[in-house]
């Protein structure tokens, strides 16, 4: 088995597992802060989104820091650091005697995070252009499934074991993590004696910047939509109940409805993204993961809840993938871990303002209207794609109808970059073949 492939199964098991370490709690938090003594349903509301969202806040910060130390000392080390580290602060989560405690580790366990930049990074640069594709949507996949089944795994050990075994349980399986980074991830770096380039000289070696900052919002918005109404929703299922029992078993479920489908759907999307084109799938996604939050404020029963929940999983799974493969694409190699540690900052950042939106507007208004606020989000997303990159992509195959521009078969991503910088001037000038345009851009004229 080539050594690209088998880290990749060895990260996917780890940024699995951290995942789960970092949304496990969603379900639980709720409950375990009325446990650690607040009562008021408002200030539990609120308490759940700072709770949640300030771990990813702090990686939002410490990602691009954690990507330009692996840029620079190697990936698996920046691995090894995570997942140990991880592994200890979500244990002492379970010893939490006060709220503030648990925020206080909670703004630890973002500094101290980085496996999933340090995953994509790893495997990005080890994987060639023929692989990269499917490498890099199977490792989206653990990061997407690990943080929708997380609060399944949450809620069934919170209802069976107790809420504090959550962390315990969790903390071991990241010490797991840990042990199969150490004896089974291989890595042949070289450390480059080299000054290390600010991040101002890193953003001025992105030969696609408009595109790439696309990506970055993409990723932020799809991450706000995902994750507005996890530390609320447990309220949502509560007030849909009937009876009060098994209530974070229930909201645990529909939680990973979403994570099912995605695993379902996401590598079928990624093959259909090489065949008709990144920019339809990102954009088709956008639009039916907008169309399916509004009827989710309007439910009357938790199953309803968690069928809405499920197609919102199918049509979320085709993003993630593409906005990685897209940046591995278009990204040097020598700025590739700094590149991914902004994208998952800007992921990262997503969660955090997704939970504090969703637990500020569930206490001011209600949480119904937390579902409305996403989808005018994800809804406004897709027609700012539409307009940048899929009228403009589709507008360069009419005009080379004999080799029509696919997205996501040409190498470097220069189809976007010569488009939206020259493109649409010098076709409208003069009409000329789209391999005229791509050579002018190669000259760099």
């Amino acid at each position: 088995m080539p050594i690209w492939k088998r880290n990749l199964f060895v990260c996917w098991f780890g940024m699995f597992v951290t995942s789960i370490g970092m949304s496990q709690i969603a379900p639980v938090l709720p409950l375990y802060i009325k446990h650690l003594g607040v009562s008021d349903t408002d200030a539990i509301s609120q308490y759940s989104g700072i709770a949640f969202g300030i771990t990813f806040i702090i990686s939002a910060i410490f990602s691009p820091i954690w990507g330009q130390a692996a840029d620079k000392f190697g990936r698996k080390p920046m691995l090894l650091r995570a997942s140990l580290g991880m592994a200890i602060v979500i244990f002492s989560m379970g010893f939490a005697h006060h709220v503030y405690v648990l925020i206080g580790l909670r703004m630890l366990q973002g500094i101290i995070t980085g496996y999933g930049t340090a995953c994509t990074t790893l495997i990005a640069t080890q994987t060639d252009n023929e692989h990269a594709g499917w490498a890099l949507g199977t490792l989206s996949t653990s990061s997407i499934a690990g943080s929708l089944l997380g609060p399944t795994i949450g809620g069934f050990i919170a209802e069976n074991f107790g809420m504090q075994n959550v962390f315990f349980i969790t903390g071991a399986l990241m010490m797991v993590a840990f042990l199969t980074t150490l004896f089974f991830v291989q890595e042949n770096f070289t450390r480059q004696h080299k000054k290390t380039l600010r991040m101002k000289e890193v953003w001025e070696a992105v030969p696609q910047k408009s595109l790439t900052v696309m990506m970055l919002v993409t990723f932020f918005v799809l991450t706000v939509a995902l994750y507005s109404v996890e530390p609320v929703l447990t309220v949502y299922v509560t007030k849909l109940s009937s009876s009060s029992h098994h209530v974070a078993l229930l909201a645990g479920v529909i939680f990973s409805a979403s994570g099912i489908a995605n695993i379902i759907a996401a590598p079928r999307l990624g093959k259909l993204a090489d065949r008709i084109g990144t920019h339809k799938v990102i954009l088709a996604a956008l639009i039916v993961a907008g169309v399916t939050f509004i009827p989710q404020a309007f439910v009357t029963s938790p199953w309803q809840l968690m069928v809405l929940r499920f197609i919102l999983g199918l049509s979320s799974a085709g993003l993630m993938p593409a906005v990685n493969t897209i940046i591995k694409r278009i990204t040097p190699a020598a700025i590739t871990g700094r590149v991914f540690g902004l994208s998952m900052g800007a992921a990262y950042l997503g969660v955090f303002i997704g939970s504090l939106l969703g637990g500020q507007v569930a206490a001011w208004f209600g949480v119904e209207y937390v579902f409305l606020i996403t989808s005018a989000l994800l809804l406004i997303n897709a027609v700012w794609v539409y307009f940048q990159v899929y009228k403009k992509v589709q507008f360069m195959q009419v005009m080379n109808p004999v080799n029509p521009v696919n997205p996501t078969q040409i190498t470097g991503g220069i189809f976007v970059h010569t488009f939206l910088r020259k493109g649409s001037r010098i076709i409208k000038k003069h009409p000329v073949r789209l391999s005229k345009l791509r050579s002018c851009q190669l000259r760099g004229e």
